[in-house]
Parts: structure tokens; C-alpha cells; sequence
């Protein structure tokens, strides 16, 4: 047949992906247009709510990837249409089936019959002209195969079988269903390679060595594990329903008699389900297993990525930092209220009578000179001892550990080496540690989020979702918190909605060329930033201290002329709105809502709240924690010990807490609390201070069971 090639209704893909993600057309429509326009979610999410019915950036990234996977499904099935027609394989009936395919499983499922493919023993069959035949057997299963055209009955018979299994596995229905009940009812299993049980390395996979549970209860964690123990051969694994089973359901809806012709199907049967579709199932549901496991991992990874970058700064306050060592000494860096370096030497606490004294000697003069009162010590190597060493040293100075995960790979990164590029590797480590404590916004997004290890199995995970996933999370943190235009590096500027590397390198140019921003709008005199980036930025940037007072807050400069009437129509002016709960209080928010100007009142109610709390940062307060003062080491941690410790990882599995030890404890998922606790996200968050106590030391191997039944959490 003839056929049209297939163009995709755009208009149906966006109704059919609303309808998926139980959204309203209208809304899914709208935002399907800002997003195809190149607005960025954070954008859409904070100022075009009216457009999108206050869709949120959760519900916009669902539709975004939605979407995206439903074109890639159209895409799919006009390339499948068009391979079909090209062969003259196109039945009326065929089009109709593959334009019918809601899933791709289900578009390959049709497929499949005529796919292109090697030769097979079904094709050598269907060539030796045995097809008739095994048609035959299976219209007739009361009856014998008639044989009598063929020299040799027997590979007469395993040839028409062949055709007849071939047939059967690939059946659309046949492949769903059992795809289906595999899911529902099949086991997972996993068996250890004898030839590599006494390796070092299998240890890692004890207990999957002999492994069985119902596919429908994996969790995440465990399917990746086990995955991954077959990718490097130490595990055998398989994912099927039982053969028994399988092979029963088929005979019902085939075997159709109880001649010799139905015993010649049922082998067909048996020899189908084993050879050819049990083998492509398992395929499939290792996949679907694969698939979300990482929608999982990767949900766990940004919870903590997130929890981690929107942690309360300290602010802008002068410290010294440094980044602690036994061998080399300790990395010393004096930073000012900005976070830049002013001074910076070594220290080696751990040395000789005089290398304390000349390490007390430099810190006291440091803060002195300075006018410091907090130290930053990383919570590395020698990092408790340093904190001690301090804490006597310089009594009355507050000492912060910081979580130094990543400092080391921003030392040797492209954007470190422009700061610094004349300062030694582990300074610059200093460097970011004392930043870190700063503002962790600013400093963790110089580093590649995959390097901060807060997630689990990331490397098992499909990494092209697993990037696009925390880049959207820093991009949100960034947009949510808002950039100061005068002093934000290039890295976190190019996180803002709208720009990019290129952008944001050119922010900074034109600042050091020109002097500190004094409006917004000098941004368009920014090379190659135009009227489209800076629509999507400017409401993210902020100046502190700028003429117009609007323009260090959130309050996009689009809604100026707005707010400007607001305080016109009060007989004031709008810095008057921002000191004045009584002047807001009299704004009448109806008068001001707009169709025509795309305003309305969620738009209305964010600029009211923004003129209370301009610029307002959503972090909360800081904190100072401090770890329990007898712990160096797990040597020093003992059994029923209660401990305070900082949560430094979220997992399907528990919690993974710092307790000053140099190793993190887990308290797995069952020790959470007193009561049955589903996802541990409900109960802690990366950064929480919490309360444990110890249940298991194994020194041997360095773990450490924790529990925080019992105990209290410290709120914040």
C-alpha cells in the first residue's frame, strides 16, 4: 500500500502528555510553548504563572521530559511506518497497529515480525518451503501433519515447529501479556560465577551469591547492585517468570486439540517461550528494572544535591580557612567578608615543639591582622585534630568543620586555575573551604555535582539523565536563592535562567572593565546579551544598594512600570512600599490585574510578598555544630555511645551520618525512627544535625551502625 508519510500532531502529543501527568491541556499547552521558546523553567515557574495556571518547576520538568520522550515516540513510529512501506510490508491493518502504539515497548512489539533481522531458523523453514506445513499443524490439531511431501518427516516437523515458535514469541498480545505477568509475578535472581567466588573484588556481592526475590519488591538500590555485579561478571542474573507458568499460559490460548498435530504446537510452545521470548523479555524488564531504579537513584542524588547547595550560609563575614593535613601540613587561607584571598601560609600542628609554636604564632597573627573570630577547618584527615589544635590555640575563636567533599577537584578545575592559577593545588582547596562555609551556593556550583557524592550507585545510572536532572536542581537552587550581579563568579552566573558559560563570563568582563552594575538594565550593554536573555535573567539578579530598590529584589523589571502605579495611585514612592507594611496593606490588588498584560493575581501576590522581603533569601539561619569531643576516630567510638553528627548522605536504604569519626555510620532505613519509614527523605535530609546512637563498631573494616530511634533530632 500507499501511505502519507506520518506528520506527528504536536497539539495531540502535548493532550496526550497532559493527560499522562493529569494536567489541564490548556495549562500542558502553554507551558509546551514557553518551553519550546527557549524560556527556562525557573523562568516560567516565578513569572508566568498566568499562562500556566502556576505550574510549579516539578510539574514543568515532568512535562518537559514527557514530552520529549512522546516525540521521540513519534519519531519512532514514522521511521518504523516509512521502513514498512519502503519493504512493501505496509498492510492497511499493519498502519493501523502502529499508529495505535501508546508505548514504545508496545510500537516494538508490532514490530518485531518485521523487523529486519539475521537469519533465522524460522526463515531457513519458511525457504525449504515448510510454512504450508506449519500452518497446517496448527488449523488442524486433531489431526497428524501430513508430511508425505517431504523427504525427511522429522526435519520436516522441527522446521514447521520452528516457524510455529518464531510465530508465537513474536506475538504482540502474547509479549505484553507475559511481559506483564513477568513483572507481576517473576522473580529476580542472581547466582555467583564459581570462577570468580574467591576473588577480593566479589566480596563486594555476598549477598547476592545466591539471591532470589519477587520482581515487584526489588528496591532501587538492590537492582542496581545486582546489576552491576553481572555487568562485571561476578553475578549471574536473571529476570523471568517461571517456566512452568509461562508455558501454560501460552497452551491456553494456542493448543486447540489432541491430535498428534497438538503435541507438535505444544512443543513449538515450550521451544518458543525458552528460545526466543523468555530471553527477550528478560531483556525488557531488566530494562524496565534499569529504568527505575535510575529515575530513583537520580530522585535521591538531587534531594540531596539540593538540601546540600541550599544549605545556610555564614554570610559575609571574614574567616580563615584551612584545609588540614598530617604529612604536608595544613593549607592556611585568610579570606575577607567576599571570600577573597587576602593571606595564606602552612601550619604543621602535628610537628615539632616549634612547628606548634610557629602554627600559633601564624594563626593568631592572621586573625589579628584580619580581624577574624571564625576558623574553617575541612572535616578530611587531620581534620578533628586541627579543630582541636585551634580550639586551644586561639581560645574564644569559633571553629566550623566544614564537609570538604569536591574541594579537591575544584583545586585542579579550569575555573580554580583562573582564580589562582599561581597558587599551589592545595591552597586553592583552602580557598573553596572557607568559601564553602561562606555561601555553599556559590562555591558548589564550580564543581561538577557528580563529584560532591551525594547520591548512591551514580555511576551506575544513566548518565545523560543523571546530568540533565542536577543541572535542572543547581539551576533551581541558584534561581531560587538570586545572584548578586556585582560579586557572583562566572560559574554561578552561568546557572542563572537565561544565560550560560558565555554569558556569564561576559557579565564578569564587562563588570571588571566598567566598574560595579548600577542597574539592571546596563545588562543589555553586555556583548551579545539581548532582549531574550535578559528577559529570562534579570528577575534572578539583584544589586544590592541600586537606585531603584526594585532592582535588589525579585520583582522582574517587566513589572517596574506596575509597581510604580502601585505607588503613584498611594501619592508615594516605591521605596515608601518597601518600608511601609501599612502603605502595602492599602494596595487593592484587583484594581492592578491585567489579561491583556498577562497579569493576574499570583503574579500580583509574589510582587507584594517581594516588596516586604526584597531579595529575600529562601536559606535558612546558620547554625554552628559541634562534634562530640572524645571522637578522633572509630577507634575512639564505642558501642551505646550517643552522638551528635551531621547527615551527609540520603539513600533508599537509610542515612549515612558524620559523627566526627573520619567514617560515616549508616542508620539504615529500620533504625530511622519507632515507626515503619518508607523513603528516608521523610525523616532526615542531607545537612541535618541529629542526635544517633551507636548499635555496631567494626573497626576491621571500618563501618559503624548507627540508630536514631531513641534519640532527638536538633531542629535545623
Amino acid at each position: 500500500m500507499v501511505y502519507d508519510a506520518f506528520m506527528f500532531d504536536s497539539r495531540e502529543i502535548i493532550h496526550r502528555t497532559a493527560a499522562a501527568l493529569n494536567l489541564d491541556s490548556r495549562r500542558a499547552e502553554a507551558a509546551s510553548k514557553l518551553l519550546d521558546e527557549g524560556a527556562t523553567i525557573p523562568f516560567i515557574a516565578r513569572y508566568r504563572k498566568e499562562a500556566t495556571g502556576s505550574m510549579d518547576e516539578v510539574e514543568l520538568i515532568a512535562l518537559r521530559d514527557t514530552l520529549g520522550a512522546q516525540r521521540e515516540l513519534e519519531t519512532r513510529r514514522e521511521v518504523i511506518l516509512k521502513s514498512l512501506n519502503e519493504r512493501d510490508l505496509l498492510t492497511a491493518e499493519l498502519e493501523k497497529a502502529v499508529r495505535s502504539a501508546v508505548t514504545k515497548t508496545s510500537l516494538e512489539d508490532i514490530y518485531l515480525p518485521h523487523r529486519p533481522k539475521r537469519r533465522t531458523r524460522a526463515m531457513a523453514a519458511k525457504e525449504a518451503g515448510l510454512e504450508p506445513l506449519a500452518d497446517q499443524i496448527l488449523r488442524d490439531q486433531n489431526g497428524r501433519p501430513d508430511t508425505t511431501a517431504y523427504d525427511n518427516a522429522d526435519e520436516a516437523l522441527a522446521g514447521a515447529r520452528d516457524i510455529l515458535a518464531e510465530r508465537f514469541s513474536e506475538d504482540a498480545i502474547f509479549r505484553s501479556a507475559l511481559r506483564a505477568m513477568t513483572a507481576d509475578h517473576g522473580l529476580l535472581t542472581a547466582k555467583v560465577v564459581a570462577k570468580k567466588s574467591g576473588e577480593e573484588e566479589a566480596a563486594v556481592y555476598w549477598d547476592y551469591f545466591d539471591y532470589t526475590e519477587k520482581i515487584s519488591r526489588v528496591p532501587s538500590h538492590r537492582i542496581l547492585a545486582v546489576l552491576r555485579g553481572g555487568r562485571e561478571g561476578f553475578l549471574r542474573v536473571k529476570a523471568r517468570l517461571e517456566e512452568e507458568r509461562a508455558i501454560d499460559w501460552l497452551e491456553r490460548r494456542i493448543v486447540k486439540g489432541r491430535g498428534s498435530s497438538a503435541e507438535q504446537v505444544k512443543l513449538a510452545v515450550k521451544d518458543g517461550w525458552n528460545r526466543l521470548m523468555a530471553p527477550g523479555l528478560e531483556n525488557d524488564i531488566l530494562s524496565e528494572l534499569k529504568e527505575k531504579a535510575d529515575i530513583e537513584a537520580i530522585r535521591v542524588f538531587a534531594q540531596n544535591l539540593e538540601n546540600m547547595l541550599l544549605s545556610p550560609p555564614l554570610g559575609s563575614k571574614a574567616l580563615i580557612a584551612v584545609d588540614p593535613g598530617f604529612r604536608t601540613g595544613g593549607k592556611v587561607a585568610a579570606l575577607d567578608s567576599l571570600g577573597t584571598l587576602l593571606d595564606y601560609g602552612v601550619i604543621h600542628p602535628e610537628g615539632s615543639e616549634s612547628a606548634c609554636r610557629a602554627a600559633v604564632d601564624m594563626l593568631k597573627g592572621l586573625a589579628e591582622k584580619h580581624h577574624v573570630e571564625i576558623f574553617a577547618v575541612g572535616n578530611g584527615t587531620a581534620g578533628r585534630e586541627t579543630e582541636e589544635f585551634i580550639g586551644k590555640a586561639l581560645p574564644g575563636k569559633t571553629v566550623v568543620s566544614v564537609d570538604e567533599r569536591g574541594a579537591s577537584v575544584y583545586s585542579a578545575s579550569e575555573e580554580a586555575r583562573r582564580e589562582f592559577g599561581n597558587l599551589d593545588i592545595t591552597l586553592r582547596g583552602a580557598v573553596s573551604i572557607g568559601r564553602r562555609l561562606q555561601d555553599p551556593l556559590a562555591e558548589l556550583v564550580k564543581i561538577d555535582p557528580s563529584a560532591i557524592g551525594v547520591g548512591q550507585y551514580q555511576h551506575d545510572v544513566n548518565a545523560k539523565a543523571l546530568s540533565r536532572s542536577l543541572d535542572d536542581t543547581v539551576k533551581s537552587a541558584v534561581n531560587a536563592v538570586g545572584v548578586e550581579l556585582n560579586t557572583a563568579s562566572a560559574a554561578l552566573l552561568s546557572r542563572v535562567s537565561g544565560l550560560g558559560p558565555g554569558l556569564a563570563q561576559g557579565i564578569v568582563e564587562y563588570r571588571e572593565k566598567n566598574g560595579p552594575y548600577s542597574s539592571r538594565s546596563q545588562l543589555l550593554k553586555v556583548p551579545r546579551l539581548g532582549a531574550k536573555a535578559y528577559e529570562q535573567a534579570a528577575g534572578f539578579l539583584r544589586i544590592r544598594d541600586a537606585s531603584n530598590p526594585l532592582d535588589s529584589s525579585a520583582v522582574h523589571p517587566e513589572r517596574y512600570t506596575l509597581v510604580n502605579r502601585m505607588a503613584v495611585d498611594l501619592g508615594t514612592a516605591v521605596g515608601d512600599l518597601l518600608e511601609s507594611a501599612d502603605l502595602r496593606g492599602r494596595i487593592r490588588l484587583d484594581n492592578y490585574v491585567s489579561d491583556a498584560a498577562g497579569v493576574g493575581l499570583p503574579t500580583l501576590r509574589d510582587i507584594l510578598t517581594e516588596l516586604a522581603k526584597p531579595g529575600r533569601d529562601p536559606r535558612g539561619e546558620f547554625e554552628i555544630f559541634r562534634f562530640d569531643e572524645r571522637i578522633r576516630s572509630i577507634e575512639d567510638v564505642e558501642e551505646g555511645m550517643i552522638l551528635p553528627g551531621i547527615v551527609t548522605n540520603v539513600t533508599a536504604f537509610g542515612a549515612f551520618v558524620d559523627i566526627g569519626a573520619h567514617r560515616d555510620g549508616l542508620v539504615h532505613i529500620s533504625r530511622l525512627a519507632d515507626r515503619y519509614v518508607s523513603d528516608p527523605s521523610e525523616i532526615v535530609s542531607v545537612n541535618d544535625h541529629v542526635i544517633v546512637k551507636v548499635m555496631d563498631v567494626d573497626r576491621k573494616r571500618g563501618r559503624l551502625g548507627l540508630s536514631m530511634k531513641d534519640a532527638h533530632r536538633i531542629d535545623g
